[in-house]
């Protein structure tokens, strides 16, 4: 029987059905996860409790992904790869139907509990799909089209999710994402190239993946610090664009802008993430740092402040497939997992960022909320900075 041709001789351009499906399935990955944040207010009143307690639905799914990406990643290395994915999105679909009937908050929050589980195990697989899909060369440049994917999540789904949730209320937002949620599922089912997975054997580990290993606790150290400080503000958006004077109706064009401007990042990390991913990762943190200094420092005026959040987001758009393509270049453990050790540790970020955030706002509002964000990912800023290593210049040529 002929064998498939190796994944390190495929290009972007041979695998581009398999990306372009991973990439819309990324999408309603990103949107089912962050949706809550677009339509917090409605959903708190929907359910009775109050804004801060509403926002812990996204500590709650994040935190279920932080700590089962790891194991269920391992759990199930021996299925296939394809029909894995495609039980995620099933899940996803559960999820968001669930959701969109529940009576009460406890439902919610049990409805987005397994949205986390099945997210534990799609990212984790995700990541390590794209890479498969071609070879190492092209890895930066495939991450960057599949996490395009996520990134429109934020650019439309999210959005528009929130606008169809302000015009015909909340539930309707998650009932439609549970129907693209269904078609994404079939489009999969019929484009996505199945990729063999990984042998399961255990190996002593080598000299080079010990060093790997090492270089990959910084990444995820530092992926675990930028998510916290994006999501310690992020996830609370809606509140801090009220609070500049903007009605509801507002929030879901606001947030779409935002999510264009994300755009600018992602073709930052495609121009440069595969030729000088230090720069790019030193430059975006910087600009996210300042971002938010300068919306906390501004508030309420509304001008600065949606002008410095288009900055911020404009460079987070970057930072996902930044860590993600830095992490499997440390080489210090397989792509699956590492690929759930990237999604375990941007979950436990956005989980603890959301819970942090949620204290804040409720003690001392928005502002203060922007600086502290920007201090957690200052933090991250000077890993980078110091750890050469797992942060080199070269893609192909990491430091010692």
């Amino acid at each position: 029987m002929t064998q498939p041709p190796a994944p390190d001789h495929r290009t972007v351009r041979d695998a581009a059905a398999g990306i372009v499906v991973l990439a819309g399935a990324n999408f309603v990955a990103i949107t089912t996860e962050v949706l809550p944040v677009g339509v917090l207010p409605q959903l708190a009143r929907g359910v009775g409790v109050s804004e801060a307690t509403a926002g812990l639905l996204v500590t709650v799914y994040a935190f279920v992904v932080a700590a089962l990406a790891v194991p269920l990643t391992l759990a199930t290395r021996r299925l296939p790869r394809k029909g894995l994915l495609l039980a995620t999105l099933g899940v996803y679909v559960a999820s968001n139907v669930v959701v969109a009937l529940a009576p009460t908050f406890a439902v919610v929050a049990a409805a987005r509990t397994l949205g986390g589980i099945g997210h534990a195990v799609f990212f984790s697989v995700s990541i390590a799909y794209a890479a498969r899909l071609v070879g190492p060369l092209h890895t930066g440049r495939a991450l960057t089209l599949v996490t395009g994917g996520g990134t429109l999540g934020f650019v439309l789904g999210v959005p528009l999710g929130t606008s169809l949730g302000d015009a015909v209320g909340w539930r309707w937002s998650f009932a439609v994402l549970a129907a693209v949620c269904l078609v994404t599922a079939l489009l999969v089912a019929r484009l996505l190239p199945a990729v063999v997975a990984p042998p399961t054997g255990r190996r002593a580990p080598s000299p080079e993946r010990r060093a790997g290993t090492t270089r990959l606790v910084a990444v995820a150290t530092t992926n675990t610090a930028v998510f916290a400080g994006q999501y310690t503000v992020y996830t609370y958006i809606s509140l801090l664009l009220l609070a500049t004077g903007l009605g509801e109706s507002l929030v879901g064009p606001a947030l779409l802008v935002f999510g264009a401007v994300g755009l600018v990042g992602l073709w930052a990390a495609g121009r440069f993430l595969d030729r000088r991913p230090r720069d790019l990762t030193v430059i975006t943190l910087a600009v996210v740092v300042g971002s938010l200094v300068v919306v906390g420092l501004t508030l309420p005026a509304v001008v600065p402040v949606l002008l410095a959040s288009c900055a911020w987001l404009a460079a987070f758009g970057a930072l996902p497939a930044t860590f993600q393509a830095a992490a499997l270049r440390t080489r210090g453990a397989g792509a699956d997992v590492v690929g759930a050790v990237v999604n375990s540790t941007a979950n436990l970020g956005i989980g603890v960022g959301a819970a942090v955030g949620s204290v804040v706002v409720a003690a001392a509002g928005p502002a203060v909320l922007s600086l502290v964000g920007a201090g957690v990912v200052t933090v991250a800023l000077g890993v980078v900075l110091v750890a050469r290593g797992a942060f080199p210049a070269q893609p192909d040529r990491p430091a010692g």
